[in-house]
């Protein structure tokens, strides 16, 4: 695990499949190394957090973003605008790379004021 992710949430950050040389991690949410969640109400600096979260822990389990093989990232969201600022965000991100991904609108997420969540499938190193 990267010392700079928030180091006790009730799950682990990243799995690696044994003999598969694949990498399934929880979902990246936006929060800051004490566990707070960044930027209530802006989609932009939250995802940003949560792009950053997800990179180290893919570097964490021997990965990045360049093996990532799917995606999938949830938007509390009520207009379809919201998914598309988010999914800016993320597709700069992981550029040149495009990996497939799944970009859902959902009601709520697990964190107070928590605006994006997304979780990959890597391949290690």
């Amino acid at each position: 695990m990267s010392p700079e992710l928030y180091p006790d949430p009730p799950y682990e950050y990243a799995s690696i499949a044994p003999d598969a040389r694949l990498v399934f991690t929880a979902g990246a949410c936006p929060l800051n190394g004490e566990g707070k969640i960044v930027a209530p109400g802006d989609y932009e600096a939250q995802t940003r957090q949560a792009v950053d979260n997800l990179r180290l822990a893919l570097e964490g389990a021997g990965s990045g973003f360049d093996r990532v093989l799917k995606t999938t990232v949830y938007v509390v969201a009520t207009e379809r605008a919201e998914l598309v600022r988010v999914w800016g965000v993320v597709e700069t991100a992981f550029a040149p790379a495009r990996p497939p991904s799944t970009l859902l609108g959902v009601a709520f997420l697990g964190y107070p004021e928590q605006l994006v969540e997304i979780e990959a499938v890597a391949l290690t190193t």
